[in-house]
């Protein structure tokens, strides 16, 4: 297993004085997604949970729903001088009758650790690969609950306590119990590994429950919400415009700013109880 963080010297200069330093470092290294051995994406990300990422960007993308879809996966051989393994290449064995991506939606598409993958294109394109329908469910939260979210998220991050260059995604009950958190240098990828464990343990879709992530709500972060039955979505930072199209399309309740006891509320509102 790769890493997670570095040792680097630097020099450190504050009001004025010089000092050396060493500094820890988040770890940013490629993964390379391959399913029934053929190379179906790249992206950066920070080592660990691999398979977690891997599975989460199959039910991303609509391809896998259930954990039976999946019946291996395993980290293969990368290309080092000395022959071992790089930990950076994972292929995902899918169950017979699972429809394997085509060449046409396989696109070798490079995924960063920034900007996510930007295959979607349209509002359409996740309303036909969403098998969940968060419409009707019934969660309710309390604006108390949710103020709670973000600090429960970060005393849960690990690495971001040693490293301050994480993000992070918080999957939470309605009560505000936190069931699982994954951190990685990419938001999407934080997201991806709390899905894939999710689709792994048999607990898609994830009803009435909150998914707490670090930073904005992007289009992308919505999507994957939805593409994993969350019916609620809580951000540190501002949604984008097309993230709020999508969550008042679908009936995802959006939150955005949540800092303390401050929140906006931008879609179903019903939801919070206040």
């Amino acid at each position: 297993m790769g890493r997670v963080t570095v040792r680097e010297k630097i020099l450190r200069i504050r009001e004025g004085a010089v000092s050396d330093r060493v500094d820890t470092l988040v770890v940013e290294e490629p993964l390379e997604v391959r399913v029934n051995g053929r190379p179906l994406t790249v992206t950066m990300r920070t080592p660990g949970n691999d398979f977690d990422l891997a599975v989460g960007f199959l039910a991303g993308e609509g391809v896998v729903h259930r954990s039976d879809e999946v019946v291996g996966i395993r980290y293969c051989a990368g290309s080092t001088t000395e022959g071992s393994n790089t930990y950076n290449i994972v292929d995902v064995a899918l169950a017979p009758g699972v429809v394997v991506p085509e060449a046409s939606v396989e696109r070798n598409f490079y995924t960063s650790s920034s900007c996510g993958l930007c295959g979607k294109a349209s509002l359409d394109a996740v309303r036909t690969a969403s098998r969940w329908t968060v419409t009707e469910d019934p969660v309710a939260l309390t604006p108390a609950t949710l103020s709670e979210l973000p600090e429960k998220m970060r005393a849960a991050q690990r690495v971001f306590e040693r490293t301050g260059g994480l993000h992070a995604a918080g999957l939470f009950t309605a009560e505000g119990d936190l069931v699982a958190v994954r951190e990685d240098v990419g938001r999407h990828n934080a997201v991806d590994k709390l899905v894939g464990w999710a689709l792994q343990h048999g607990r898609l879709p994830l009803r009435e429950t909150a998914l707490m992530v670090s930073g904005r709500a992007s289009f992308e972060l919505a999507q994957k919400a939805l593409m994993a039955g969350i019916p609620v979505l809580a951000a540190v930072s501002a949604p984008s415009s097309l993230a709020v199209e999508l969550a008042a399309e679908s009936g995802l309740t959006l939150v955005g700013f949540l800092r303390g006891s401050s929140m906006n509320v931008y879609t179903r509102q019903e939801r919070i109880l206040a």
